[in-house]
């Protein structure tokens, strides 16, 4: 398998509706995107995966998400938002579809991430939080080297049901996980 994380294309559209077919439940942690086919894949695409305030490079702020790919393939996404400059600080996302769960590329990619935004990006601290009845997100987030910090009571809301999160976080001053890095496709990425 060659696995490589690089910017997302808006040739991925069917990537993208299979990953959603295969799994609904995945259209909740794309913000609702009710993707109707594949010119709606493109428009999300284009407006959520390549936002306009890319390249992220040091000092910048924005918005970067990069496709987890397997043999060229997108199988997944990988993103680092809210950068905050004052602070040094991200969040961080991820999804894979569920064909590629279980094989820890989901740690990998989260491993791969966090070591780009800390020493070319130059951030100090990325934060996740996953939905507590998600066990298989914390187990990567822990796997990539974030520790848990707390639980916050009912914070996600998807259509009337309300979910509690638990917060991780992993700074540049931590531990490394010891998780083989990926390829990263730096196309559009940040250049020292």
């Amino acid at each position: 398998m060659d696995i490589r994380l690089r910017p997302w294309r808006t040739s991925d559209a069917a990537a993208l509706l299979d990953a959603l077919t295969a799994d609904p439940e995945l259209d909740k942690q794309l913000g609702g995107a009710g993707l109707d086919g594949a010119a709606g894949a493109v428009a999300f695409i284009e407006r959520e995966l390549q936002p306009a305030t890319l390249p992220v490079e040091p000092g910048g702020n924005g918005t970067h998400h990069l496709a987890v790919t397997v043999d060229g393939r997108a199988v997944g996404s990988i993103g680092l938002s809210h950068i905050e400059r004052r602070h040094d600080t991200a969040w961080v996302s991820y999804w894979l579809g569920p064909e590629h769960r279980g094989l820890g590329l989901a740690a990998r990619s989260l491993a791969t991430v966090a070591t780009w935004a800390f020493d070319e990006v130059g951030l100090f601290r990325l934060e996740l939080a996953h939905r507590v009845n998600n066990p298989a997100s914390c187990r990567v987030a822990t796997r990539a080297g974030f520790t848990a910090e707390g639980v916050e009571r009912k914070k996600l809301r998807y259509g009337s049901e309300r979910f509690d999160v638990e917060t991780h976080a992993r700074l540049r001053s931590d531990a490394a996980p010891g998780l083989a890095p990926l390829e990263l496709d730096r196309g559009r990425c940040v250049a020292r």
